[in-house]
């Protein structure tokens, strides 16, 4: 399997580089002269969305995604609408910003019932898919590892994120491949091709032995036991050449400087994916 030999499909998820604001983010990556960002809504909001859109415009930078929309399971009706009123917001965010996808983060039961939850996600993206569409924004389910089933979501496999975006055209719904998130998965390869056509991002970072948190345990790619390079001709042989996004939340990345960063990023990007 040959290495990439050139960065020009890399996207730094802005996450990982949390420090840093908005302006600082896009001058780290004309300096760097990564070519995509991907954007995250808490951090447009700091910014301003106009202000977002006219600083990445300004750059040359092109957004891969935008993060997050999700989080629909609620325990009252209003709560469950004003989820899916802010997620319309969320896609016109994604299309004033330029990017033609809205990463889903589909969000955990509000109790115990974590099967009347999915039953939520199913309904509420029902709902949202053509608003989406008609905004030219297709919505990206990533299912996220199954530690996370009880806080963030509960698409915990890329077999259930297929079986929900397989309702749709692929250029309204798809799903997001996140190497942290499904490496472990016995059914991983035979899932990534059954997502043919429809794998709307690709992210990669490292699974750390043994893992020194749940959230913040995420390593830079090369530091832990993922065959990053084999999922990514995976996703290439499903149809997917589009931006891969480096996406850390670790506090030691957080912590470095920002052009510091994104020469690891850089380096460690063209060794191991």
């Amino acid at each position: 399997m040959e290495p990439l030999r050139n960065i020009d499909r890399l996207s730094l998820n802005q996450i990982t580089t949390d420090r840093l604001n908005m302006k600082e983010a896009v001058e780290c990556c004309v300096r760097a002269e990564v070519p995509w960002i991907a954007l995250w809504r808490h951090k447009v909001a700091e910014a301003g969305l106009a202000e977002s859109k006219r600083l990445v415009r300004d750059a040359g930078l092109r957004v891969s995604s935008l993060c997050r929309g999700g989080y629909f399971p609620a325990a009252t009706a209003a709560e469950r609408k004003a989820r899916l009123d802010d997620n319309r917001r969320a896609v016109e965010e994604a299309a004033e910003l330029g990017t033609d996808v809205l990463v889903l983060v589909c969000g955990p039961a509000p109790d115990r019932d974590i099967e009347y939850a999915r039953k939520t996600v199913e309904e509420a993206i029902a709902e949202l898919a053509p608003f989406a569409k008609s905004h030219g924004v297709k919505l990206g389910i990533e299912p996220l590892h199954p530690m996370y089933a009880a806080e963030r979501s509960v698409v915990n496999t890329l077999a259930q994120a297929n079986t929900l975006a397989e309702a749709y055209e692929p250029d309204n719904v798809g799903v997001v491949v996140d190497a942290f998130h499904v490496w472990w998965d016995p059914d991983l390869y035979p899932q990534i091709e059954r997502a043919k056509g429809r794998i709307l991002g690709f992210h990669v970072s490292d699974w750390i032995v043994p893992v020194p948190d749940l959230l913040m345990g995420r390593g830079m790619m090369g530091d832990g036991v993922i065959d990053l390079r084999k999922m990514r001709y995976a996703v290439e042989a499903a149809g997917y050449t589009g931006p891969i996004e480096v996406e850390i939340f670790n506090q030691k990345v957080w912590d470095m400087p920002g052009d510091e960063a994104l020469a690891l990023i850089k380096e460690r990007y063209l060794k191991h994916v």
